[in-house]
């Protein structure tokens, strides 16, 4: 469904220590952005409708919603100077806007 880079798993499995039991990463989209769609992520407990799955060891969850927006995405983590954090890369986007968060 989604693959984590290692630079995204390491992050998130770090992220995860520090919640509680069960918590996972939580991958979604709503409308809105500069083009069309935005992603978005959490720490959350999965929901009813989401998809869970794992990569890289780490267990994600997809909203049921966004489930075929988000097929064969790469989520990826970049801390270097000009890092900017969790990037989606998503191969079903027609477009996608400067800042990277949105597509359509």
């Amino acid at each position: 469904m989604i693959n984590l880079t290692e630079s995204a798993a390491k992050q998130v499995s770090k992220m995860l220590q520090e919640k509680e039991e069960g918590m996972l990463l939580r991958i979604f989209i709503e409308p809105g952005g500069c083009s069309g769609f935005e992603y978005g992520m959490s720490v959350d407990f999965p929901k009813d409708a989401d998809q869970v799955a794992d990569s890289k060891g780490v267990r994600y969850a997809v909203a049921g919603d966004s489930v075929d927006y988000l097929k064969d995405c790469e989520v990826h983590f970049d801390d270097g100077l000009t890092g900017k954090g969790f990037e989606i890369r998503n191969p079903n986007a027609q477009s996608t806007c400067g800042c990277g968060k949105s597509f359509s």
